[in-house]
């Protein structure tokens, strides 16, 4: 019988990797990234890895599903499931506990839901009707289809196309189960002025820190600002400074913003999981950090 999988999310700027990488600690267990952008090496300011938090004291903290891929390279929530339940049975086989933690929706769902993701061909057909369409109309279609958690899918035709084919295969086929996993889900949150603190504060010191410098290496790279579009509002928003589009203090509010809206869409889609069947045990993230631990302790003590 596998350890039952422990989960850490919650919106942007939290402290969910802080936590995590002390359960893994204390419970002598391993990390899994639920994290669309840490997947990327070369993208470590603007994606908050914080490696550093991963190295307490004589412990080192082993992870899984960070920088396996290169900026520029697809990865899809089809790969990342598969990915997920090939690290968690290879961490179960050595009896120990798999802690899940991220703040992508896409991906935790993934991870939590009972079928799995199937490859999904493409449509010539399909693609021929949605050429018809106006962006407006194709946005309007995939609304209908499923819950738009970023603006990723709807900045560009061809993702659009692929985002309304994706939906519609999945719901005229069958679906295969998902393995049976036990799990315990944990949910950081806090009241929107202190995430929004907690954004502005993190913003600050990673534009002081080196920002704007690893996405200037990245487009040196080969990585093109068409594509950075895609690698989350970091990316996006610096990409725009660097082409002059926007000056430096509109990068600094206008990324601030569009994080905060970031984060108030994360925990709709939360509640949208806790809808759907997902308990979810909220941890104040006004608490110390010993606190939120003896917290989650004290439930997985009781489960």
């Amino acid at each position: 019988m596998h350890k039952p999988l422990i989960v850490v999310l919650g919106p942007t700027a939290i402290g969910k990797t802080r936590l995590s990488c002390h359960l893994c600690k204390i419970l002598n267990g391993e990390l899994i990234s639920a994290d669309s952008r840490q997947i990327y090496t070369g993208m470590d300011i603007g994606t908050g890895k914080d490696l550093e938090d991963f190295k307490l004291s004589d412990f080192e903290v082993p992870y899984h599903l960070i920088d396996i891929k290169k900026a520029g390279e697809t990865y899809s929530v089809f790969d990342f499931q598969h990915d997920f339940l090939t690290a968690f049975q290879l961490i179960s086989e050595k009896d120990k506990y798999t802690v899940l933690c991220g703040g992508t929706g896409l991906y935790l769902s993934s991870a939590l839901q009972e079928h799995k993701l199937i490859p999904v061909p493409n449509s010539e057909k399909l693609r021929a009707e949605l050429t018809l369409l106006t962006n407006e109309e194709l946005i309007n279609r995939l609304s209908v289809l499923k819950l738009l958690h970023n603006t990723s899918d709807t900045l560009d035709r061809d993702r659009l196309f692929r985002a309304i084919e994706i939906a519609e295969f999945e719901q005229n086929n069958p679906k295969e189960l998902m393995p049976k996993i036990p799990r315990i889900v944990f949910g950081i949150r806090a009241d929107r002025e202190l995430i929004k603190w907690n954004i502005h504060s993190r913003l600050k010191h990673r534009l002081a820190n080196g920002l704007v410098e690893e996405v200037e290496q990245l487009v040196a790279d080969g990585v093109k600002h068409e594509q950075l579009n895609y690698y989350g509002l970091e990316y996006r928003y610096v990409s725009q400074f660097l082409q002059s589009k926007i000056d430096r203090n509109e990068l600094f509010t206008e990324l601030y913003k569009a994080i905060c809206n970031f984060a108030k869409r994360q925990m709709t889609w939360y509640r949208r999981m806790e809808k759907q069947g997902v308990t979810i045990h909220w941890i104040e993230g006004k608490l110390p950090l010993d606190q939120q631990i003896n917290s989650v302790l004290g439930i997985l003590a009781q489960a």
